[in-house]
């Protein structure tokens, strides 16, 4: 059984699916640009979606999982303009905010996946492809009775590490201590990915500082980051 198969059976999504509705100027945003940088997930064709077309050039991509507002988002794309990002979100109004980012930036290297980024991964990318997979601040699902909705699971993770080329990175983030355990100890049950540190990574200055990782901060919960890198076939 393939990993969005069995995450599937969970329940688990890669985002969750809110009703807000879009601003104008989203709304705006979204119609004078989405053409260009989106795509529905649903709507493409079957098999591997080629980058280099999408975004018109060959380049590293990274895929941000759960891109929120989209304001970090386009801060790492201004700060890392030889990468190419793809936000995957299923939340309209955080695409149409991060367009209105990629506006007021002049942003050529952000792509928009409206959908869910474990059917995208299985269907839509192929092994070895990603030079990075960021995942900040998931749904924690605090309760102990949802922990099986959480999006960090060995099947996820497994997926995760089959795109990722060799030396690629998977960078989660999360300020919930008992999910931050969890995180680690499915990571490091993947034999394809070791931890660049002896456990939690030093938090990266690149990080920008999310709505979340603030409002952590003020309520005094610690964010915790992990930094895994794909192995090439014969280790290090």
């Amino acid at each position: 059984m393939e990993a969005k198969e069995q995450v599937r059976q969970a329940g688990v999504f890669s985002t969750v699916r809110r009703s807000v509705r879009m601003t104008v100027g989203q709304q705006r945003v979204w119609q004078s640009h989405w053409s260009e940088l989106g795509r529905m997930q649903e709507d493409l064709p079957p098999g591997p979606l080629d980058l280099a077309e999408w975004f018109g050039r060959d380049a590293p991509t990274v895929l941000e999982i759960g891109s929120g507002m989209g304001e970090a988002t386009a801060q790492l794309a201004v700060t890392a303009p030889e990468v190419n990002h793809v936000a995957a979100e299923v939340y309209p109004a955080g695409l149409g905010q991060l367009m209105l980012w990629v506006e007021k930036y002049g942003l050529d290297n952000v792509r928009l996946l409206k959908g869910d980024a474990l059917d995208f991964l299985r269907d839509h990318v192929s092994p070895g492809t990603l030079a990075g997979v960021r995942i900040y601040f998931p749904d924690p699902w605090p309760k102990k009775r949802h922990h099986k909705r959480r999006l960090v699971t060995a099947p996820f993770v497994a997926l995760i590490a089959s795109r990722l080329q060799p030396g690629g990175t998977l960078h989660l983030a999360t300020d919930w201590a008992d999910y931050a355990d969890s995180m680690r100890k499915v990571c490091e049950a993947e034999p394809s990915l070791r931890n660049q540190y002896a456990g939690w990574a030093p938090r990266p200055e690149w990080r920008p500082v999310t709505k979340f990782e603030s409002r952590a901060q003020a309520e005094g919960r610690d964010v915790r980051d992990l930094i895994y890198t794909k192995l090439t076939p014969t280790g290090w």
